[in-house]
Order: C-alpha cells, then sequence, then structure tokens
C-alpha cells in the first residue's frame, strides 16, 4: 500500500480541532493581518517615495506658487472691483452734479431772458420819453425863437440890454425841460 499522509489522531476528534482550530485561527489572522500589511505598507512606501521625490517636490512648489500668484491677483481684483465702485458712485454724483447745474443755468438763463425783457421794455419807455421830451424841447426852442423875436421887436422900440431880455425866455425853457424830466 502507498504512504498515507496524514495520521489519525489518538485523541478524540472534537478535542483536537478544539486546540488545532484555535491555533489555526490565530495563525490565520495572523498571516491574514501580515499580508494586509504587506498589501498596504508596499504601496504606501512607494507612494511616499514618489512624494519625497524632485518632480513631486517641484508639483508642490508649482502648485503653492500658484495659489500664491492667485492670491494676490484675487487681492487686486477685488480692490480694482472697490475702485470701480468708488469711480461709479463718484460718476453717479458727478452726473446728478452736473443736472443740477443745468437746471440751475436753465433757470437765469430764463431769468436773464425774462430781465433783459423788462430792461428792453423800459429801455422803450425811455426811448419814448425821450422822443417826447426831443419834441418838447424842440417845441420850446421855436417858441423861445419866437419870443426872442418878438422880445427882439419890442426891445428895439426901447431901449434896453438884448442881454436881459434873453434871460426870462431861457429860464421858461429850462423850467420846461425840468419838468419834463421829473
Amino acid at each position: 500500500m502507498a504512504p498515507i499522509l496524514y495520521d489519525y489522531c489518538k485523541m478524540p476528534m472534537d478535542d483536537t480541532c478544539k486546540e488545532d482550530g484555535d491555533k489555526c485561527c490565530k495563525l490565520a489572522v495572523g498571516i491574514l493581518g501580515l499580508l494586509v500589511i504587506v498589501l498596504l505598507g508596499v504601496p504606501l512606501i512607494f507612494f511616499i517615495i514618489k512624494a519625497n521625490s524632485e518632480a513631486c517636490q517641484d508639483g508642490l512648489r508649482a502648485v503653492m506658487e500658484c495659489r500664491n500668484v492667485t492670491y494676490l491677483l484675487q487681492q487686486e481684483l477685488a480692490e480694482a472691483q472697490r475702485g470701480f465702485r468708488d469711480a461709479e458712485a463718484q460718476a453717479v454724483t458727478c452726473n446728478q452734479t452736473v443736472m443740477d447745474l443745468m437746471a440751475s443755468l436753465d433757470a437765469e438763463k430764463a431769468q436773464g431772458r425774462k430781465k433783459v425783457e423788462e430792461l428792453e421794455g423800459e429801455i422803450t419807455t425811455l426811448n419814448h420819453k425821450l422822443q417826447d421830451a426831443s419834441a418838447e424841447v424842440e417845441r420850446l426852442r421855436r417858441e423861445n425863437q419866437v419870443l426872442n423875436v418878438r422880445i427882439a421887436d419890442t426891445n428895439s422900440a426901447s431901449s434896453q440890454d438884448s442881454s436881459c431880455a434873453a434871460e426870462p425866455p431861457l429860464l421858461i425853457l429850462l423850467l420846461g425841460l425840468g419838468a419834463l424830466l421829473l
């Protein structure tokens, strides 16, 4: 007969299995644990080696530099946006001021036109008064000439000085002009 590779235990079966089972379980758990550690440890070691490599360090530096540049650009963008909002607010204020000034200018123009119309009316009235006064002066001048001729005629008959006779018509003329101007 062929040799048998296993022996029979001389002990009862359930006691042997129980003792061997506990040892087997512990051994299986230990082997399984060792296998898990090896399976997880080897890739972890490779990862650590790769993570500490020159290329990876350069990549991390590049990422950090990009983050720094991005942060600075975000700060500059925020500042530019604040400046834009301030400029926009100033533009709104300036536009409102311009509108107010234009309205004020239009009101001043209207008031100036009204004043010009008033002054033109006053000038027209004064021109009429001046024409009336000129006509009155001309009338009084003619009357004065007529009176001077009459006085000269009466004075030629009398021997009085002609300069004294000329004074009353001149006085009448001046009094008439003064009354017209008032």
